[in-house]
């Protein structure tokens, strides 16, 4: 299934635990639900031996951001998926800035040119699998100036993003090339 449903955005989730020690994971199950309220989802898998520091910061402190990886972050990105310890903070061991959100009890990572800030709304129990899907709602956007939107709207270009997306084990894909294919007129 990881190399049919591709491909996936990744929402690079950044948390603090209740010691403050940041985490930062990325996650290729994720996506929007919906626009009002704006609603995203991620689901989170668990390890062997117990639950993934992010759910367990995401329990604690009800709140994260979901950083948008462009292209030039795809190293960090993959340096900050290591399977480390709950002390060591992804942050410091990827080379990122941690700043802390203005909306929400969580860091963000200062070079990424898009950032959603959520509070925990729900956890969905997915009866069964290996895994906890959470429910988070958008409280605030960070958008860095320099992104370019769609003349007279506020669609921000997906080619000047560059969003990274998942599409199987070591791969990954980047927007480059962009078609536009508009929707018939209903008659």
């Amino acid at each position: 299934m990881t190399s049919l449903v591709v491909p996936r955005p990744i929402g690079w989730l950044s948390t603090r635990s209740e010691d403050g020690i940041l985490n930062l994971a990325p996650y290729s199950y994720f996506g929007a639900l919906s626009v009002s309220p704006m609603l995203i989802a991620v689901s989170i898998g668990h390890k062997k031996e117990g639950l993934k520091d992010s759910l367990v910061n995401l329990r604690h402190r009800r709140a994260f951001c979901m950083n948008v990886v462009s292209a030039e972050l795809l190293e960090p990105m993959n340096e900050s998926s290591a399977s480390v310890p709950p002390n060591v903070d992804e942050f410091l061991r990827s080379g990122l800035t941690a700043v802390d959100s203005d909306c929400v009890d969580a860091p963000f990572v200062a070079e990424c040119r898009a950032v959603l800030e959520c509070e925990v709304q729900q956890e969905v129990d997915l009866h069964g699998a290996p895994n906890t899907l959470v429910i988070g709602e958008v409280v605030g956007i960070r958008l860095d100036p320099s992104l370019k939107t769609e003349e007279g709207t506020r669609l921000i270009l997906p080619e000047d993003l560059r969003p990274v997306g998942r599409l199987g084990g070591a791969a990954y894909s980047v927007v480059d090339e962009v078609r536009r294919v508009l929707r018939p007129d209903r008659r």
